[in-house]
């Protein structure tokens, strides 16, 4: 074996119309095809059957490396391991390895488990995955990622907010049991960091519960001198009691006279399902009202801009 130089290699050219075959001995050689690119391949023989196996492609495997290939071929033949169908399962591993780090687990999780959520949800999620997560566990085997990596992670994050290392944790601990769920981890490690983070604490607003208050409320809101959409908005935030932004979004096609109701789509609500909201004769009057002002806009308090 060794019948090949390295010189021999690199000059070896096609024939017109023809395949050259150099060998190098114990059934290794370099294929030269009629178009010029140069294959090292393996001939051998397993259980009774001819085979060919692939070593790469020349100048990229060079020929030290092509006759090492070879060797561990041989070497796998002399264990009666079959040396292309080690090369397969090989292949298999690393492609399983790639489609279980915790960047690709965690994209296949968002895409799966988050198409039904509002985009907002999606957005926030998306971001802390891009920017908190994935720079430091991108590459990680999900089935790797010990408790003590995670905390590290959390712990840069919660440096800057510990709002944000919460919902990081939160959204890993999603991540976990998919994987589990998916057969690629075993469990759940951010259930091991349970108190390690700083307490979030949360900022009650205080609620009107005394009918002077809300009656001072009212009369500051009539007494409100910004744009007449503006006012219109707070009267019927405190006639519907919904959300801001909900308020904010309500759009004419929306609102079903015929019926005394504002009818919210499910796309546009946390729960996608869709959400009725009773219109009384007061907020009735006061969309009637605005009509006259924004009724030919899509959203029934549009900016400016849309107005102008």
């Amino acid at each position: 074996m060794g019948k090949l130089t390295a010189v021999a290699v690199r000059s070896s050219k096609a024939v017109a119309g023809k395949r050259k075959k150099l060998t190098d001995g114990g059934g290794l050689y370099l294929l030269v095809t009629s178009k010029g690119h140069r294959y090292w391949r393996y001939d051998y023989r397993y259980a009774g059957v001819r085979k060919t196996l692939s070593l790469g492609i020349y100048p990229e495997v060079e020929l030290k490396e092509a006759r090492l290939a070879h060797a561990n071929a041989r070497a796998d033949l002399a264990k009666n391991i079959d040396p292309s169908q080690q090369k397969q399962l090989h292949k298999s591993a690393v492609l399983c390895a790639a489609a279980s780090t915790f960047e690709s687990v965690a994209l296949d999780w968002f895409e799966r488990k988050l198409a039904d959520k509002s985009d907002s949800y999606r957005v926030r999620t998306l971001r802390i995955l891009q920017k908190d997560l994935f720079p430091y566990l991108r590459n990680r085997p999900i089935a790797e990622i010990a408790a003590s990596e995670l905390l590290v992670v959390l712990r840069r994050i919660e440096n800057r907010t510990v709002d944000i290392a919460h919902r990081a944790k939160q959204t890993c601990g999603q991540i976990f049991r998919f994987a589990i769920a998916s057969g690629l981890a075993e469990r759940d490690i951010s259930a091991d960091l349970h108190g390690a983070l700083k307490t979030h604490k949360k900022a009650h607003r205080a609620a009107l519960t005394d009918p002077r208050d809300v009656a001072r409320l009212l009369a500051g809101i009539d007494c409100f001198r910004g744009s007449v959409v503006v006012k219109s908005a707070l009267r019927l935030s405190a006639l519907l009691f919904q959300r801001p932004g909900e308020i904010r979004k309500m759009e004419w096609r929306e609102i079903r006279w015929d019926l005394h109701r504002w009818e919210i789509p499910a796309e546009k609500m946390k729960m996608r399902r869709e959400h009725i909201v009773p219109l009384s004769s007061q907020a009735l009057a006061e969309l009637k009202s605005l009509q006259l002002l924004t009724g030919n806009a899509v959203y029934v308090f549009p900016s400016l801009r849309q107005l102008n």
